[in-house]
């Protein structure tokens, strides 16, 4: 189910995006609409896994949550975090499987995905792909004007959903530069 977002001018179409922090213990999410520069916060925040829960369960939460986020918000597309840092392999593993339950409610929605990696995210949404985590969450804090603490999971989803925003919006001029 994809939603209509509407459009603003022939060059630039408003987009509701769902940005995905995928992790095993916490996977952010965060859902914004834009065009590039005009960015609004729609939802965001971070489903928190037990511990204790059984892998399988976890996974399974994941997908549910992020489902019903998808059906309630309605998107055009997905963007998510790609894996580039584990500690160990089962780590790298876990998140692998995390990222993989997250695309797949994406999927099952039939949504576009879009992965981006997070030298690519920084570099979007900071300037510089190697901001840390702090500098990332308060430039999306400055963006979005929240006054608020905003959790780290649902900072770097929206983070990835901005970087995803203005990919698009590059693109598209780029496109429209290419025409004759």
């Amino acid at each position: 189910m994809k939603g209509c977002g509407g459009t603003s001018s022939a060059m630039a179409r408003i987009e509701t995006i769902i940005g995905i922090d995928p992790g095993s213990r916490y996977t952010g999410y965060g859902i914004v609409e834009g065009n590039g520069n005009r960015l609004r916060h729609i939802a965001s925040g971070t489903i928190r896994l037990p511990a204790r829960a059984p892998f399988p369960e976890r996974l399974k939460t994941i997908y549910g949550e992020l489902a019903a986020l998808i059906e309630a918000h309605d998107p055009l597309s997905m963007a998510v975090e790609d894996v580039f840092f584990a500690k160990n392999v089962k780590s790298a593993l876990r998140l692998g499987q995390a990222r993989g339950a997250a695309i797949l409610a994406g999927v099952n929605t039939g949504l576009p995905i879009h992965e981006y990696s997070a030298l690519q995210i920084k570099q979007a949404v900071v300037g510089y792909g190697k901001a840390g985590k702090d500098q990332v969450t308060q430039m999306i804090q400055y963006l979005f004007g929240m006054r608020a603490a905003l959790e780290a999971n649902a900072a770097d989803a929206l983070a990835v959903a901005v970087c995803h925003l203005h990919t698009q919006s590059v693109q598209s001029l780029w496109a429209a530069r290419e025409k004759p």
